[in-house]
């Protein structure tokens, strides 16, 4: 398995927090947000106990947590191991957002701009080639998840508070992106933010951005943000990373009011 940024991330010791309950969200975060692609297979169990900083028993009762979540799948003998299963359901995304109120929302756009703005920021600072050939890879999947949504819905938005599985991938995707920026600053502290940040909002905040023309927008904005990267740029990459944020939670707003 390829260590990239975004792995040495999620594999990072989870700390004094080394519960079950810590390795199960840290692990169902990544695989959420498609950080652990589906049928990845997981570090053996004293592997990634040891990188986790966790013992082996906090280890198997967090897989056998992530197995009844379905997240993963544990298979015996030769070639045998845990296995990163994708959840493949439509997002039941309704509920969720009126559980938020407009000032919770704009606070959590507040703070989720600020960590996007530093990740984009430092990576446009730090990155390497490597650290952004996922980021292109990223675009590109988007670009082909983005096209099949849109022969799909061929008469109207498919953003609703409820979206089907070819959005909730894109929307996945979009996520993943965003993971990959801030795991092109190199910091694995940044990343982890991230993460958790995408996993608690990112599914709403992607949600207006369900038609064929937005999720154009989204992508060209997501394009403007790594040729920010590309030319060593900190200040663009952090504006326009910063700006990507706050308007994708004004359209969220809008939506929050419309479903009162």
């Amino acid at each position: 398995m390829a260590a990239s940024g975004s792995h040495l991330a999620v594999f990072a010791p989870v700390g004094a927090t080394g519960r079950v309950d810590a390795v199960v969200r840290r692990l169902a975060d990544a695989i959420a947000l498609g950080v652990l692609a589906d049928g990845e297979q997981l570090p053996s169990e004293a592997e990634l106990a040891g990188l986790l900083g966790v013992s082996t028993v906090t280890l198997r009762e967090a897989l056998m947590a992530l197995r009844q979540q379905g997240l993963v799948e544990t298979r015996r003998g030769r070639g045998g191991g845990s296995f990163v299963r994708t959840p493949s359901e439509p997002l039941e995304l309704g509920a969720r957002l009126r559980a938020y109120a407009v000032d919770e929302l704009r606070d959590l756009g507040d703070h989720y701009a600020a960590i996007a703005g530093a990740a984009a920021r430092l990576a446009a600072r730090r990155a390497l080639p490597a650290d952004v050939a996922p980021l292109l890879r990223s675009l590109d999947d988007m670009a082909a998840v983005s096209g099949r949504v849109a022969g799909r819905a061929a008469g109207g938005p498919s953003g609703g508070p409820s979206v089907d599985a070819g959005s909730a991938a894109l929307i996945r995707l979009e996520g993943r992106f965003h993971v990959e920026v801030a795991a092109a600053s190199q910091s694995a502290r940044l990343t982890q933010e991230e993460i958790r940040s995408q996993a608690d909002i990112g599914p709403l905040l992607w949600l207006p951005y369900g038609d064929a023309d937005g999720h154009d927008e989204v992508t060209a904005q997501h394009r403007a943000i790594v040729e920010a990267i590309l030319r060593g740029d900190p200040d663009q990459a952090r504006d326009l990373a910063e700006r990507h944020v706050c308007e994708a939670m004004e359209r969220l707003i809008e939506l929050r009011l419309a479903v009162d």
